[in-house]
């Protein structure tokens, strides 16, 4: 009879990655304890869309625990998979806050992305789109979405609020709200700044006790642990209307390019950190894992929740010692007992959830050291990518602006060359798109 251990050694070659089950284990609680903050977050953020919050948080769970399944048991890799950051903030503020769309059209957006994405992955177009772009750019979107979701911080928490002289100012700082999300900030930098894993989630917890002290929250009337909020107000409620416009098509596009670099790119850097790149600087079974990605994105979608993505704080995990699809199981098993645990997690206030979105914006805008800011072909676009996503509140106009300055500059010159084919499509496809007011059409 087959012993547990030579099943778990067949299944994940942990022998082979130098691991074992116990490490694996732990590496997926160290994951899940640097990510579940988005089990706050992405409920929180996506109820402003109109979206039943206890609806999201399942949907979240649910989508994450299908995408970490295919991710452990059939590319056999250590990344966990949740609601990507900056992909729910474009979902919530652009497309249905900005834009005016209703979420179901939102969540339409994401699930033909999710599609497109499974038959990108089967072709490998997926990499070959992801080569096209220019870094500066790469890194830009990063830089930007980073800054954005710092912007949405800063407001959610009423540290920045609106003002008619000045269009922004600084909000009432001398109050018990921002006495939370100042407490939450600090705890979340100080022990960011000593490496405690899962500094984020201890300064959700610290911020929220801190609410409670204070009356900024309360506790729920009835037990802390529950049945999982119903699917029902949110799953299945996508949008069919007005697929063929360039609306749609502009909002796909951004989603698509977003979870794009955003995969590709923690795929590639956390398989570093795991030593699971092979001589050729390719990561074996990432075909695999960019499919698993996709396919939890197309799950998430119709319960009801935006892109799921692979976490780039898988690298935490990682860093335990997590080597083979055991560990994004793990993670998947705490994903599963939060689904019990909603009333706890619904008394954690905005301001300690909007710290946490300050700390990820730092995270993502440290490849800004690796744009040529002395090449001004280079430095303007990417610039101005950054800079349009908050000053404009609006990731897909950023990438837009960013994308046709790199085209004009790069022909203005003569060096065209050094722009792709799919560049030219793209910027020709924006610049009408801002134009189509204007055209006789």
């Amino acid at each position: 009879m087959e012993t547990n251990s030579s099943f778990l050694e067949r299944t994940f070659s942990l022998n082979e990655r130098k691991t074992n089950a116990k490490t694996e284990f732990l590496a997926g609680l160290t994951t899940f304890m640097t990510m579940s903050y988005i089990l706050v977050v992405n409920p929180n953020m996506l109820s402003e869309t109109g979206m039943d919050k206890g609806g999201v948080f399942t949907a979240t769970i649910v989508a994450s625990i299908i995408a970490m399944l295919f991710m452990g048991l059939f590319a056999n890799l250590p990344f966990a998979l949740s609601a990507g950051m900056g992909l729910n903030a474009f979902f919530t503020y652009t497309v249905v806050l900005s834009m005016g769309h209703d979420w179901s059209y939102a969540l339409t957006a994401v699930f033909l992305e999710g599609i497109i994405f499974i038959v990108m992955s089967f072709f490998n177009i997926r990499e070959a789109i992801f080569t096209s772009i220019p870094m500066s750019l790469k890194n830009a979107v990063s830089v930007g979405i980073g800054l954005f979701i710092t912007l949405v911080g800063l407001i959610s928490a009423g540290v920045i609020v609106n003002n008619d002289a000045t269009l922004i100012s600084l909000g009432e700082i001398a109050s018990r709200p921002s006495l939370v999300f100042i407490v939450s900030l600090m705890v979340m930098a100080l022990l960011t700044a000593k490496n405690v894993k899962g500094a984020l989630l201890y300064g959700i917890i610290t911020g929220t006790v801190l609410a409670l002290i204070l009356g900024v929250s309360h506790l729920p009337g009835g037990m802390l642990f529950s049945l999982p909020p119903s699917l029902s107000p949110v799953a299945f409620k996508l949008h069919w209307g007005d697929l063929f416009t360039f609306d749609m098509f502009s909002v796909m596009f951004t989603f698509l390019f977003v979870d794009l670099f955003d995969t590709v790119g923690t795929l590639t850097g956390v398989a570093t950190k795991a030593g699971l790149i092979d001589e050729d600087g390719n990561l074996p079974g990432v075909g695999r894992a960019l499919l698993s990605d996709a396919i939890g994105t197309v799950v998430g979608a119709l319960l009801g929740t935006s892109t799921v993505t692979t976490f780039v704080e898988s690298a935490s995990g990682v860093a335990d010692g997590g080597r083979t699809g055991l560990t994004s199981l793990s993670c998947a098993f705490f994903f599963f007992v939060s689904l019990f645990l909603f009333p706890i997690f619904s008394i954690v206030p905005a301001q300690a959830t909007s710290a946490a979105l300050v700390m990820v914006g730092l995270f993502m805008i440290s490849p800004i050291n690796q744009i040529k800011l002395d090449d001004y072909t280079e430095s303007v676009p990417a610039f101005l990518t950054m800079v349009t996503m908050p000053f404009a509140y609006s990731i897909a106009e950023g990438i837009s602006v960013g994308m046709i300055s790199y085209v004009i500059l790069k022909v203005a010159t003569g060096r065209g060359k050094e722009v792709s084919p799919v560049m030219y499509l793209l910027a020709l496809i924006f610049t009408l798109r801002y134009l189509r007011p204007i055209l006789p059409l």
